[in-house]
């Protein structure tokens, strides 16, 4: 059994950045837990703009830009929803696992809680989310808004993953800037136990699509559930052929990891 650690770019996100993921993990400082590498990735992933998270999160209907992240290990669980103005939401979920009572926070407690740890004020607007408005403002004034909202463009990926497995202990991140257009306040799977992010002592794993399907089905604690009882890469597709919308999964557990969606994700891994 090695040590391994996955990690994706989001559903939809175009394999042409499978590249730039494997340099992430090329230049990954692997000094530390599990859990340490888990995180050190997404933060990565949550500085580059092209991928939404962090920096490059994509804004609310409203023009702000609320994002999710989540934390899972052997230590526990950790969650923020809807935090605003953080550079990077990973950690502060993983304060809230650490350094709280609590496993989840939201909105301004979290922004509350970040600050009071040190987070600086950070504002993640880049020209694409202000690209992004600028459509969406012409949308509403010509009356083409789709119904819903449709929740999700196309052009853009969604959430920024990662599992790993070092020394027979598994880990699991996950940051998003949402969907595109959504309102104010909406919070999909990603910070959600069981959703968008599972680990346990069989192994760890993170979704990547729509979030409101994923969490309707708990798609990540199904998977956790079956390993062991079948192959890992068959588990995960017949879970997620299930679906008729955006779905991806990255998947670990003792001697086998799995990488699927029903559409492109980029993704990358490494053995350490």
């Amino acid at each position: 059994m090695k040590n391994q650690i996955v990690i994706h770019g989001g559903a939809n996100s175009p394999s042409t950045l499978n590249e730039k993921l494997q340099k992430i993990l090329d230049n990954l400082d692997v000094n530390g837990s599990f859990l340490d590498l888990a995180v050190k990735s997404v933060v990565m992933m949550e500085d580059d703009p092209t991928f939404n998270a962090g920096t490059g999160s994509v804004p609310r209907i409203d023009g702000s830009i609320q994002m999710d992240a989540a934390v899972m290990s052997d230590s526990g669980f950790g969650s923020v929803m809807c935090i605003e103005n953080v550079k990077h939401p990973v950690m502060v979920a993983r304060d809230v696992m650490e350094k709280s009572p609590h496993i989840m926070l939201a909105g301004e407690g979290a922004v509350e809680f970040a600050r009071k740890l040190g987070y600086e004020y950070y504002n993640p607007e880049t020209e694409k989310s202000r690209e992004m408005m600028d459509k969406l403002k012409a949308s509403i004034k010509n009356n083409t808004l789709p119904e819903k909202f449709k929740f999700m463009v196309k052009s853009s990926s969604d959430t920024v993953g990662a599992v790993a497995r070092i020394d027979g202990k598994f880990a699991a991140a996950v940051s998003t800037g949402g969907a595109f257009p959504m309102l104010r306040g909406r919070v999909g799977d990603s910070p959600v136990i069981g959703a968008g992010i599972y680990q346990g002592e069989k192994g760890a794993v993170v979704a990547t699509g729509i979030g409101e399907d994923i969490a309707k089905d708990l798609l990540s604690f199904r998977i956790y559930q079956q390993i062991g009882t079948d192959d890992l890469n068959e588990i995960v597709k017949k879970e997620i052929d299930k679906f008729k919308v955006s779905v991806g999964i990255i998947a670990i557990s003792d001697n086998e990891y799995s990488v699927y969606a029903n559409t492109d994700m980029a993704h990358a891994e490494r053995e350490l």
